[in-house]
C-alpha cells in the first residue's frame, strides 16, 4: 500500500499547476523537459510488483538478423550494428522564394545569377528545398496582375523569368542589346514584359536561323512526345489570341473557337514565324530552368514545385480539350471554381475558373492529368497540389453567380485519378495543399496516396489545444510552414495580431515578451515533428506585411515582392549561419552534409 500511495503522490505532484510548465509539451517540442519522460529509477524499481512491464522477445529478432539460434553468440562486431537511416525519413528544411522575387537587374527575379546565388546560400545554410510558386505565364488580359495561379497555360513556363544575361552567353543576344538596368524593389508586371518580350523574342528567332548543338537541341525539345502535344496547342493559342483583340477565346471566329482544321491550317500558313518562335522561347525557359535545377541538384537541393488544381478559362488547355470540363455547347463554363467562407473571407472565394468534367475525365483515364503530371515532373523534383480538397470534393458556383456563398459541394474524382496516374507515370512525390474545410474524406484521400499534408503555424493559436497547426498535434508526414504565400509575413502577421492570440503565443513559446518573433516561430517550426519544414524568405529577413506576396480574395496590389535592392546573399551569412545552427539543433541539416547513421548521430550530438 506505500508503494501505492507512494507513485499516486508522485503522479498528482507531476500534474500540478506548480510543476507543469504553462504550455502543452511534446515530443516536437524544443523546451522538453526531461523529468517528465525520466521518473525515478528507484520509485519504478520499487514499484515493480504493482505495474505491469510488457516483455519483448527482442532475442528472437536478434537470431534471425544474425542467423544465429536463441541463447548462441551474437557476431563479434554485434556492437556495431546499429540501425540504418532510411533517406526518406530524414528530416529536412527550405525556403520559399519564387522566383520573380529574387534580386536583379530588370526589374523582376529571373534565372540568371541570383538563382545561383540563392543556391549557395540555401547550400551555406543547410537547406535541401527550395520551393518556388507555379512558373506559369500568369495571364495579361484579365486583370490577373502577375498572379503565377492564374495562369494562361497549365504547361508553358513563364517567358519573364528567362535571363538576359544568360542569352548573352549563349551568344543569342548582344551585351550592347541589353537594357538600362532599373533599381526596383516591386515588380510593374506589365513594364518587365515591355522590356523583355521583344528581346526574347528576338533570341528565339536568331535561335531558329542558327545552326549548330543548340538548333539540333531546339528540334529535340520540339519533337520529344512529352512535349509536343500541349506545347503546339500552346503555340496555336497564342498565335490566334495575338490576332484578335478580345478577353477570351469564347469570342474567337467560330472555325478558331471549334478549332476546325482549315482554319488552323490558315493561322499555321499567316503565323508560322509566330508559332516558331513562340516555341523557341519555351525552349530557351526549359534550357535555363534546367541549368539552375542541375545546380540545385549538385547542392543536394531539391526543388519543390506548386500546381494550381484549376486553369484559366482563356488558356490552351480549355480551348484544346473542352469536352474536359463542364461548359456548355457554345463552349461557356456552367460552373465555376471556389471556395465557401473561410479565414480569409466572410463570403467565400469565388475564383471563377472553369471545373473539371471529372465523369468524362475518368472514362478516358485522365489523359489530360496525366500530361500535366508529366510536365510537373520534369519542372520539379516534387509538388505541391494547391487546394487538394478539390479531389475529394469540390465548391461548384454557378457561373453567373458574383459571390461564392450561391454554390454547393460535389464530389470529386477520389482516389480513381490517383490510381491512373500511379499506373501510367509510376509514384509522384507530392505535397497535398489541405488547408481551408478539411473533411473526413481528404484525409483519408491523402493518407491512402501517401502525400504529406500542410500545418501552418499562424493558424494555430487562435482556438485550443486540439488545433491541428499546433506543433505538439503535427504528425510526421507533413509539411510545417510559418506561412505561406497566402498568410501576412510572421512580423506583419504578429503586429496585427489581437492580444489575446499574443499571449496564448508567448506561452507556447514560454516567453514573457517578443524580441524577434519571427526568428523564435522559425524555430517553432523547425522543432516540430513534421518531416519537412519551410520558411518563407520574408520572415529569414523579418521583413512586415509589405513584404507579403498575396492577399487571398484580392485582385490588385499582389505577386510583385522582391528582396530588397540593399540585400545581397553574400550579405545574408549571419542569417545563413543563424539558419544552420538551427537545423543542425534539429536534425534537418541538407542530407549531404549530415551525418549517416544513429550513431554517429548521436556522437555528433554528444
Amino acid at each position: 500500500m506505500a508503494i501505492v500511495n507512494s507513485l499516486s503522490t508522485t503522479v498528482s505532484l507531476l500534474s500540478s499547476n506548480h510543476l507543469l510548465p504553462s504550455r502543452p509539451y511534446s515530443r516536437s517540442s524544443r523546451f522538453l523537459p526531461i523529468s517528465l519522460f525520466s521518473p525515478p529509477l528507484r520509485l519504478i524499481s520499487s514499484a515493480r510488483s504493482s505495474i505491469s512491464i510488457p516483455q519483448f522477445r527482442g532475442g528472437d529478432v536478434s537470431a534471425s538478423l544474425f542467423n544465429v539460434c536463441v541463447g548462441e553468440d551474437l557476431p563479434i562486431d554485434y556492437g556495431d550494428h546499429f540501425p540504418k537511416v532510411d533517406p526518406n525519413d530524414l528530416q529536412r528544411a527550405g525556403i520559399l522564394l519564387h522566383p520573380t522575387s529574387l534580386p536583379g537587374p530588370h526589374g523582376i527575379g529571373d534565372f540568371g545569377e541570383q538563382a545561383f546565388r540563392f543556391l549557395d546560400w540555401l547550400h551555406d545554410a543547410g537547406c535541401s528545398i527550395w520551393q518556388v510558386l507555379p512558373l506559369v505565364p500568369p495571364g495579361r488580359k484579365g486583370n490577373e496582375e502577375g498572379s503565377p495561379y492564374s495562369g494562361q497555360d497549365a504547361n508553358c513556363g513563364n517567358i519573364l523569368l528567362i535571363s538576359l544575361e544568360e542569352l548573352v552567353k549563349d551568344g543569342l543576344l548582344m551585351k550592347e542589346e541589353l537594357p538600362k538596368p532599373i533599381d526596383v524593389d516591386r515588380v510593374n508586371f506589365s513594364t518587365v514584359a515591355e522590356i523583355k518580350d521583344p528581346l526574347v523574342a528576338k533570341a528565339a528567332e536568331r535561335l531558329i536561323m542558327s545552326e549548330g548543338e543548340l538548333r539540333t537541341q531546339l528540334e529535340d525539345f520540339r519533337k520529344d512526345p512529352n512535349v509536343s502535344g500541349w506545347l503546339e496547342d500552346a503555340a496555336y493559342f497564342a498565335a490566334i489570341d495575338s490576332t484578335f483583340n478580345t478577353l477570351s477565346w469564347y469570342d474567337w471566329p467560330q472555325a478558331l473557337k471549334d478549332r476546325h482544321l482549315s482554319a488552323l491550317e490558315l493561322i499555321y500558313q499567316n503565323k508560322m514565324d509566330f508559332i516558331n518562335i513562340f516555341i523557341g522561347q519555351q525552349f530557351i525557359f526549359q534550357r535555363q530552368w534546367q541549368k539552375v535545377r542541375d545546380y540545385a541538384r549538385k547542392k543536394g537541393i531539391k526543388i519543390m514545385g506548386d500546381m494550381p488544381i484549376y486553369v484559366g478559362y482563356h488558356s490552351a488547355d480549355v480551348w484544346a480539350n473542352k469536352k474536359q470540363f463542364l461548359l456548355n455547347r457554345n463552349g461557356f463554363p456552367l460552373l465555376v471554381s471556389g471556395v465557401p467562407p473561410d479565414f480569409f473571407s466572410e463570403t467565400g472565394q469565388l475564383w471563377g475558373s472553369p471545373l473539371y468534367d471529372w465523369k468524362s475525365m475518368e472514362k478516358d483515364g485522365f489523359p489530360w492529368w496525366i500530361r500535366r503530371i508529366r510536365r510537373a515532373q520534369s519542372l520539379y523534383d516534387e509538388f505541391r497540389i494547391d487546394h487538394f480538397r478539390g479531389f475529394a470534393g469540390f465548391w461548384a458556383v454557378p457561373s453567373e453567380a458574383k459571390i461564392a456563398t450561391l454554390g454547393r459541394w460535389k464530389a470529386g474524382p477520389g482516389k480513381s485519378l490517383f490510381d491512373a496516374i500511379f499506373k501510367t507515370i509510376g509514384k509522384i512525390d507530392i505535397i497535398a495543399e489541405d488547408l481551408g474545410v478539411i473533411t473526413e474524406d481528404v484525409v483519408q484521400l491523402r493518407k491512402s496516396i501517401g502525400a504529406p499534408g500542410m500545418a501552418v503555424l499562424q493558424f494555430g493559436f487562435g482556438s485550443d489545444a486540439e488545433n491541428p497547426h499546433l506543433p505538439h498535434n503535427h504528425e510526421q508526414n507533413q509539411v510545417v510552414y510559418t506561412g505561406t504565400h497566402d498568410n501576412d509575413t510572421v512580423r506583419g502577421w504578429w503586429d496585427n495580431l489581437p492580444q489575446e492570440e499574443k499571449s496564448n503565443v508567448l506561452k507556447y513559446l514560454s516567453l514573457t515578451k517578443e524580441d524577434d518573433i519571427s526568428w523564435e516561430m522559425i524555430q517553432l517550426a523547425l522543432s516540430s515533428v513534421a518531416k519537412t519544414a519551410i520558411i518563407p524568405m520574408q520572415d529569414i529577413l523579418k521583413l512586415g506585411s509589405l513584404a507579403r506576396m498575396n492577399i487571398p480574395a484580392t485582385q490588385f496590389g499582389n505577386w510583385n515582392w522582391r528582396i530588397p535592392a540593399s540585400v545581397s546573399f553574400n550579405g545574408l551569412g549571419t542569417e545563413a549561419a543563424r539558419l544552420r545552427d538551427l537545423l543542425s539543433l534539429y536534425g534537418r541539416l541538407s542530407v549531404n552534409q549530415e551525418v549517416t547513421s544513429i550513431r554517429e548521430l548521436n556522437l555528433h550530438q554528444a
